[in-house]
């Protein structure tokens, strides 16, 4: 009994209590229809337009101009590293087109920036290609003796940062011509004229030419760069030199046993001399 009384009171409360909960007020006569307003008013859940991802940048002037009838040189990945290393708008130059459409190899392919590797195609379709034609051939592979590297001057720790650290120079070590024959540009047998011919070609295009006698660090291949420097001032530091004679020069005939003392024919040679000088003056 006492349970069921007790339930009565709490139902009663509660009743109490939702009588005290306030209601909504009537919806106004001249309100829209509540399927036009939820049309209307925005949404938590609707979404923002997505935004268009950002277009690639447009390829450099010299990036247009390399085209694949002038060279092979696929873009690659700007480079930035440590110490200001590598650089942006780079291509891996492959091969040179010839205007005959034969190509010249760059072995190994050389990572370098647009603007170095169009300078290295134009001199070989122009200035290297007419001295191979010169001597009876075609150029077909460029020695890469070295392209980008992040370093410093001649891998000397602490000197500042070479031009192979920015990807703008490029060491060759000699041309090799179709019909087999090879133009090593440091090598004393080939031809100075062939020799003389390929350096004049080089500082005229190039900043930067470091070759034997330059110093201790390009003896066996020629350097190559387009560093920029204040009035353009330009760098061509390479002796073409001379042939090494071919045969040694003969050493002097041993002195016979029976040979007068070296006073004595001092002595007699200054005699004979005065003689044919007294001889002269009759």
């Amino acid at each position: 009994m006492v349970t069921v009384v007790a339930a009565l009171l709490v139902l009663a409360a509660q009743g109490s209590a939702l009588a005290r909960v306030p209601l909504p007020k009537p919806r106004p006569p001249d309100a829209p229809a509540a399927a036009a307003a939820a049309k209307e008013a925005p949404t938590e859940a609707a979404k923002p337009a997505e935004q268009a991802p950002p277009e690639p940048p447009k390829p450099s002037a010299c990036r247009q101009a390399l085209t694949e009838d002038i060279a092979i040189a696929p873009s690659i990945p700007d480079i930035h590293g440590p110490g200001g290393c590598g650089g942006e708008d780079l291509v891996r130059l492959e091969a040179i087109v010839l205007p005959d459409r034969h190509r010249v190899s760059v072995t190994p392919p050389a990572p370098l920036r647009c603007t170095m590797a169009s300078a290295i195609a134009d001199w070989v379709r122009t200035d290297v290609l007419a001295l191979a034609q010169k001597l009876g051939g075609e150029p077909a592979v460029l020695d890469n003796f070295d392209s980008y590297e992040c370093r410093g001057f001649n891998r000397i720790a602490g000197a500042h940062l070479s031009e192979h650290g920015r990807a703008n120079a490029l060491d060759v070590r000699a041309i090799k011509l179709a019909n087999g024959r090879s133009i090593t540009l440091t090598d004393r047998s080939v031809p100075r004229d062939v020799r003389e011919s390929v350096r004049q070609s080089v500082c005229a295009r190039f900043m930067t030419v470091l070759g034997p006698d330059s110093d201790w660090y390009h003896e066996e291949h020629i350097h190559l760069d387009l560093a920029e420097r204040r009035n353009n001032y330009r760098i061509c530091e390479w002796d073409v030199l001379d042939p090494l004679p071919q045969v040694a020069p003969l050493l002097p005939a041993e002195r016979p046993e029976d040979a007068p003392p070296r006073e004595v024919a001092k002595d007699e040679g200054k005699g004979q001399g005065d003689a044919k000088k007294n001889a002269k003056t009759r």
